[in-house]
């Protein structure tokens, strides 16, 4: 018997739904893992007590989701044009452990013991965001007047997004002023497919964001991506090369891809019509990211670029790929082993600005395994680092 095309296409449909369903299923078993309640409404309302010994730091914020009128939460996961902005001091607890983002139990928290927003303003439009950038910018000292862009990645609330990065910033001890790119993520693990949908559509937005990042007084601008937040950078970044390529394009500093969610083929793709960058660039991967296998699952096969077994083909195209498999994750899924990257960052950052070169004389094995960040060999080479590797092609 012939079946009818529409059966085809139905039983076609069925197929992709199911796959959906399981994957989100397994996605949440693994995500959700030790997780208590999300942070959806009331975590960003400023608090009046501020402990003395807690941290503050100034993010501004790029976004495309919608704003969100309930008290304390500032933006929601609906999609909303134009961009929006706004400027958030986050406070970081002075007993605050490196990885963590200390939530409060109950909105908004205490400064002492969680995570919370000091003061928080939506600002008018992209030249107030500009304004406020650079005035940011000028209260550093000439040669650290840098900006550290994040761009999150799926299942994202925007209060987890805002958090981590601030955890981020924190333990790194990242000295450029922080600018968060949010797109609309509806922080719900059945909602894979509108969150691919509004990466996909924001990468107009960011490459907007971008070019007001490099047009800015910043000396530099670093970016970091996480998971599916790896989509839009790449692809941002991929209009930029096709319409002409980006004014001040000497400012761009590390350009580094934490676990991305991307098809492994699509990423060759994209990397042929850039053709092998200048600087190279950090693919932060764990082979035992368990989301990533899900996401694998739900694109039918096709491996992920964050879970990419061939470090040395990655290296290939200009990368430094960071291994970090052996790091033992903080969370069920170790999709979030990069959080953990920043507590290592400023010796890391110590050992990438000294350049590659010859081992000390005095290195050996055994150094090495312990995992020496000062054990250096000339490119292509494997670095064994605390306790990740580092990964390198000419």
């Amino acid at each position: 018997m012939r079946l009818s095309s529409r059966a085809v296409r139905g039983g076609g449909l069925a197929a992709l739904a199911k796959r959906v369903c399981i994957g989100s299923v397994v996605m949440a078993s693994l995500l959700a893992a030790g997780c208590g309640s999300r942070p959806e409404e009331g975590f960003l309302a400023p608090v009046a007590e501020i402990d003395p010994g807690s941290t503050a730091h100034t993010l501004l914020v790029a976004t495309t989701r919608k704003r969100d009128d309930r008290p304390g939460t500032l933006f929601n996961g609906e999609r909303s044009t134009p961009l929006d902005f706004a400027k958030i001091v986050v406070s970081v607890p002075e007993k605050h452990a490196q990885g963590e983002v200390e939530w409060a139990s109950t909105a908004p928290g205490s400064s002492k013991t969680d995570f919370v927003v000091r003061q928080a303003n939506y600002l008018d439009d992209e030249k107030a965001f500009v304004s406020t950038l650079n005035a940011q910018l000028a209260a550093r000292p000439k040669g650290k007047r840098n900006v550290f862009l994040f761009i999150h990645g799926y299942n994202t609330m925007f209060a987890e997004g805002l958090y981590r990065f601030a955890q981020v910033v924190h333990d790194a001890q990242a000295p450029g002023v922080p600018v968060l790119f949010t797109w609309a993520s509806r922080g719900q693990v059945t909602q894979y497919v509108y969150d691919t949908n509004s990466a996909t559509a924001a990468r107009d937005d960011l490459e907007r964001t971008i070019r007001l990042l490099f047009a800015s007084n910043a000396e530099q601008v670093n970016i970091l991506a996480h998971s599916m937040g790896n989509w839009v950078t790449v692809e941002a970044l991929r209009q930029i090369r096709i319409s002409g390529g980006l004014p001040h394009v000497s400012k761009l500093g590390r350009l580094v891809l934490a676990a991305p969610d991307i098809d492994i083929d699509v990423f060759k793709s994209q990397m042929r019509r850039f053709g092998k960058p200048a600087k190279p660039f950090f693919i932060v991967l764990s082979k035992d990211d368990k989301a990533l296998g899900a996401s694998n699952f739900l694109a039918g096969g096709t491996s992920r670029l964050g879970a990419a077994s061939d470090s040395d083909e990655l290296a290939a195209l200009g990368a430094i790929v960071v291994d970090m498999t052996d790091v033992k994750g903080l969370d069920s899924s170790n999709h979030g082993k990069f959080a953990q990257l920043a507590a290592v960052a400023p010796r890391l950052n110590a050992v990438l600005e000294g350049g590659f070169t010859t081992p000390r004389s005095s290195a050996n094995a055994e150094e090495i395994a312990s995992g020496s960040l000062e054990a250096i060999v000339k490119l292509p080479i494997t670095i064994i680092g605390a306790p990740f590797r580092l990964i390198a092609g000419r």
